[in-house]
């Protein structure tokens, strides 16, 4: 069965009325038969039957064995940290979204979590960081937001030798592209928010297992600590996700454009677009990944935060706005917006300049997204006076 396929027949006929979208069971509580006697579902914080079909789709797009649904990324991935316990170590990728890094650092830290942030795209740096206190191995592939890619399967078996967990941050490559769990993770998370939904309308965040035990421990975090996604925003990601492979394949044929536009502009740097010959992991994009995505990156050969503030804030189609992964096209600052929680020094290791601008290619039409880059290019050097 073809992904597309796969997608839209694992979404259930309702088997009361037999109506084709799933229904949104707005309620707080279930009526019982008896004392603990019902079918299945007592209150909606433990369990809700349209977010139910939202986490058993999940679990069906990334092959794995159950998922569970948050009410944002960062509360998933509270909720995969809350596996661990003081004295244990995460070994994360250094190239971190700024939300991961702000609650590793200045959260689990204070509680005696120890974080190790590490390049790992040098699979050796991940092996020489791991300690016997690693307990979880954090990465993104690709990274946000200078779109590093990281070879799973090599630092699955690191993890695997170590005892240690593996948790990959799929969110930029989407089910329709990667599949981390085949791959050798154990545990896969999604900010939702982004291309799942792909209409910059909700906030949401998914884990998925392939492990039944390690599965029954996050359902414990998840009811225990009672971030659990709405029955509507359940609803809205299950909406999104009927056409995620359609949206996926149009997003990156524009982001390869763009990309490929951006490397003729003088002004620019380093592009950073895994679909391009010159990315660095390449090649592991081309192993692992079925779509090279809809995020471009770029910086400046003038590190200039004035010059890259007045190219984003001159766009028309790009909106000046966080997040990434809707239809239409958005454009942001990362050292003021994203990553302004991660000190200039640590960014700046990861390559995260004050010039680098990070773009969610959206589905408008590729003529006009490119017009637009131009315009904006052109209206800074009729400002600003440089040379290159």
């Amino acid at each position: 069965m073809k992904e597309s396929t796969k997608i839209l027949h694992s979404i259930p006929v309702d088997k009361l009325t037999g109506a084709i979208t799933t229904p949104i069971y707005q309620t707080s509580t279930f009526v019982q038969e008896a004392p603990g006697v019902h079918k299945g579902f007592d209150y909606s914080r433990s369990n809700n039957p349209t977010r139910k079909v939202l986490e058993d789709l999940i679990a069906t797009l990334e092959n794995g064995k159950n998922g569970y649904a948050f009410a944002s990324g960062l509360a998933a991935i509270d909720a995969v940290v809350k596996l661990l316990q003081t004295g244990d170590e995460i070994v994360a990728v250094d190239d971190i979204y700024g939300g991961a890094f702000r609650l590793f650092t200045h959260i689990y830290q204070k509680f005696g979590i120890n974080i190790k942030y590490v390049d790992a795209t040098d699979i050796s740096n991940v092996a020489d960081a791991v300690s016997s206190k690693t307990k979880l191995i954090w990465i993104e592939s690709p990274t946000n937001p200078t779109l590093k890619i990281s070879d799973i399967s090599e630092i699955a078996k690191i993890a695997r030798s170590n005892n240690a967990l593996l948790c990959v941050d799929n969110t930029f490559a989407s089910p329709a592209s990667q599949k981390p769990l085949d791959l050798g993770a154990d545990i896969v998370i999604h900010s939702a928010t982004k291309y799942l939904s792909g209409h910059s309308d909700l906030i949401a965040g998914l884990v998925v297992t392939n492990d039944i035990e390690l599965g029954a421990k996050i359902k414990f975090i998840q009811n225990a600590s009672g971030a659990i996604l709405s029955p509507f925003d359940s609803w809205l990601v299950i909406r999104g996700i009927e056409t995620l492979v359609l949206r996926v394949r149009q997003h990156t044929e524009n982001a390869q454009k763009i990309a490929e536009f951006l490397l003729s502009k003088k002004i620019v740097k380093n592009v950073y677009y895994p679909g391009l010959p010159q990315h660095k992991n390449h090649e592991i994009a081309k192993k692992q990944q079925k779509y090279f995505g809809g995020i471009v990156t770029f910086d400046l050969k003038i590190d200039n935060k004035e010059f890259a503030t007045h190219i984003v804030s001159n766009t028309k189609y790009f909106k000046l706005a966080e997040s990434l992964g809707g239809v239409k096209s958005l454009i942001c600052l990362p050292c003021e917006m994203t990553h302004k929680s991660i000190p200039q020094e640590i960014r700046y290791k990861s390559n995260v300049t004050d010039s680098l601008i990070r773009l969610s290619v959206g589905l408008e039409d590729i003529d006009d997204l490119i017009d637009d880059l131009d315009q904006a290019f052109n209206s800074l050097s009729e400002k600003f006076t440089f040379k290159l």
